[in-house]
């Protein structure tokens, strides 16, 4: 039996059993077990179920995510966002929701089709919609972007966008334009984010970053010239901060607080962190 989470190839919704995940506007229903309920239970309720697909197996076990399009009561549950599952869940719950998160995206944005305007059918056995009338595919959608902490010997460039929590400072992050690399895109964003010029880019890591749909690819970068200028409208305040007064940081499990353990841990040659998968 494989522990925790593990996606696989969408199961068919026409078995019985299994465990499944109801999702709505308010996020996910839970109740003091978790958030995984009995699959048959679930749809014998008289609930509006929108759409039903087959996620992966947890602890072994299949599981299926269920989509309602209105808040439905449930005795002793509750509704929860993803961002709150993520500071207080396991790891391997939070992955499985972040995933179900997703597929649920998918599925809402999806239901016609952008070519022809008509509905979407699931096609069996793939995480796809198609369209029966000119046959458009539409897959899960992924966002490529990049996330960088850029150094300058004991001083990190940490920044706060006006969305962050109060007090908060995090590192730079953006999406990578069409045609361009990973790394011209480091260069471009660091430039239009805070006017300073980096280089020697080095490629630390990847995470999934469902809200909603990117990944987030971790890069580390040092300073080359210019004074900081924040853009306006984005970047509330950036400056360096020296590696042994750091201001309130992300939550431990983002990559953006990795990338900054990372570095301090580095340079005081203490163990290095490992970035959650």
């Amino acid at each position: 039996m494989v522990a925790g989470w593990q996606t696989t190839p969408p199961l068919d919704n026409a078995a019985a059993g299994g465990w499944a995940l109801v999702r709505g506007p308010q996020g996910f229903l839970a109740d003091a077990n978790g958030v995984l309920f009995p699959r048959d239970w679930l749809k014998r309720q008289d609930w509006p179920i929108s759409a039903e697909h087959g996620l992966g197996q947890f602890d072994g076990q299949p599981v299926w995510l269920l989509q309602v399009e209105q808040p439905v009561e449930l005795p002793g549950g509750f509704w929860q966002g993803l961002r709150q599952f993520m500071l207080q869940a396991d790891y391997p719950t939070f992955r499985m929701l972040s995933f179900a998160e997703q597929v649920a995206h998918w599925d809402i944005n999806h239901h016609f089709c952008g070519r022809c305007g008509s509905r979407n059918r699931l096609v069996p056995g793939e995480r796809c919609l198609r369209c029966p009338e000119c046959g458009l595919d539409s897959y899960a959608r992924i966002s490529p972007s990049m996330i960088v902490l850029v150094t300058r010997g004991d001083e990190v460039l940490l920044a706060r966008s006006p969305r962050f929590v109060s007090g908060v400072y995090s590192t730079l992050a953006g999406f990578v334009e069409p045609g361009e690399s990973a790394e011209e895109c480091v260069v471009r964003e660091v430039r239009e984010e805070v006017g300073i010029e980096v280089g020697r880019l080095q490629y630390l890591g990847s995470q999934g970053w469902p809200f909603p749909h990117s990944l987030m690819l971790g890069f580390h970068a040092e300073y080359v010239s210019g004074e900081i200028v924040p853009q306006a409208d984005e970047i509330e305040d950036a400056r360096w901060f020296p590696i042994d007064r750091l201001p309130p940081l992300p939550m431990s499990r983002s990559i953006a607080r990795y990338l900054i353990d990372l570095y301090v841990a580095r340079r005081l040659g203490q163990p290095e962190p490992e970035l959650l998968r």
